[in-house]
């Protein structure tokens, strides 16, 4: 295919050319369940097999599906599925951290094709914005022609009002109030012409646990998410429900109690911050527990009673959700080492099993499938599912 062609056909992947509404079905469909062949897709869908036929057709030329191989059944010709193709289309993520920034490029099956890191004390926008230019000029470097071309948009995730985090990081008011009046859209549009979308980090996280992760297994589930502070978001009726401020799922001002029966919120006890603070009390740096790739088995001494304490407030937490929003999933994913978070999964399940949830139907918790990167793969994934993918759709869920 040559790069002309590829030009052409990247004029249906561009800010202005956002699928229809039956292309966006199917390709939504695709995403979720894997290949189908077009009868499956049209029953599914309640398209009439010619018109699923002429769409399907369509995306094909637009470079968007591939055909896979035919798959024999027991009677008739051989069924050929379609597939998403994994060079269709790709966006660039930025998520903005309280300890690092990720600067990635995706595509629609949820794979990190480039990435790039910088680390800090805490974020300013001088430093977040030259990462952001330099970065994304070294990106363009690396990536072929062809990549370049299917780019679709930039997404940003980014913390809730950052401007007010000077105290909890232990940073310089005055530095931080830029915050107040940094323009992202503006930032971006001085590098690129791609559209631009803004997602508070904790729920760029849960977004990514939704389309690629297990999140596609549930309904209504809550998501926790814990990074340098404890995040989240919310799903209902299989959407990620953001909210009129767009700031749904902000669990870190829940009102819990620690193990000894102290009034507290979520953010105090169940943030790695927490574990920074117990490592510079036992003068340790802090840093190590944010150096890739993570081990924290050295830390053992430190880490038991922060997991049995996070555990603890996750379940009070858990229950004061169940109570509010009838819930079937508590899925809980963070910014650690994989055997970290699975020990963190079990242990919350036993806390919450110790519970008193009278009146409540107790949800099934499960660990998340994305990791530390969820925060930047969600806010890459905005810019394709906004322009490709539609957001539920009873057809995605039917598995008949």
């Amino acid at each position: 295919m040559t790069l002309d062609h590829v030009r052409t056909l990247s004029a249906g992947i561009n800010q202005t050319g956002v699928r229809a509404y039956n292309e966006r079905l199917l390709l939504s469909i695709l995403q979720r369940n894997g290949g189908l062949p077009g009868s499956d897709l049209a029953r599914r869908t309640g398209l009439s097999p010619q018109t699923a036929s002429v769409i399907l057709r369509k995306l094909e030329q637009d470079g968007l599906l591939l055909k896979g191989e035919p798959v024999k059944g027991k009677v008739g010709k051989p069924s050929v599925p379609y597939l998403l193709n994994p060079d269709g289309v790709f966006s660039v993520g930025l998520k903005i951290g309280r300890r690092s920034a990720d600067l990635l490029v995706l595509d629609p099956m949820g794979n990190v094709r480039h990435q790039l890191r910088d680390t800090y004390d805490y974020p300013l926008p001088k430093t977040v914005f030259t990462f952001l230019r330099e970065g994304f000029a070294q990106l363009m470097d690396e990536m072929p022609g062809e990549m370049r071309e299917r780019l679709c948009g930039v997404g940003i995730a980014a913390p809730f009002e950052l401007w007010n985090w000077h105290e909890v990081l232990d940073a310089p008011a005055d530095e931080f109030a830029a915050w107040k009046e940094a323009d992202f859209v503006a930032e971006v549009g001085r590098i690129t012409a791609l559209p631009v979308r803004m997602v508070n980090d904790a729920t760029a996280a849960c977004r990514a646990e939704h389309v690629f992760g297990i999140g596609r297994e549930y309904r209504d589930y809550v998501y926790f998410f814990i990074g340098a502070f404890i995040g989240g978001g919310v799903v209902l009726d299989h959407a990620v429900f953001e909210g009129n401020q767009k700031n749904a799922g902000a669990f870190g001002t829940l009102p819990v109690a620690d193990l000894r029966g102290q009034p507290g919120h979520l953010i105090d006890l169940a943030s790695i911050r927490t574990l920074e603070l117990r490592l510079i009390r036992a003068n340790e740096n802090p840093r190590q527990l944010w150096q890739q790739p993570q081990d924290w088995s050295h830390l053992s001494a430190h880490v038991e009673p922060w997991l049995e304490q996070t555990a603890d407030a996750l379940a009070i937490a858990s229950v004061a959700s169940c109570a509010v929003i009838d819930v079937e999933a508590i899925v809980i994913d963070g910014a650690m080492p994989s055997g970290i978070r699975s020990r963190l999964v079990d242990m919350t399940r036993t806390a919450l099993a110790a519970k008193d949830m009278r009146g409540l139907i107790r949800p099934k918790t499960v660990e998340g499938q994305i990791g530390a990167n969820a925060r930047g793969i969600g806010a890459a994934a905005g810019p394709i599912i906004g322009q490709l993918f539609l957001d539920r759709s009873a057809a995605l869920f039917d598995q008949g």
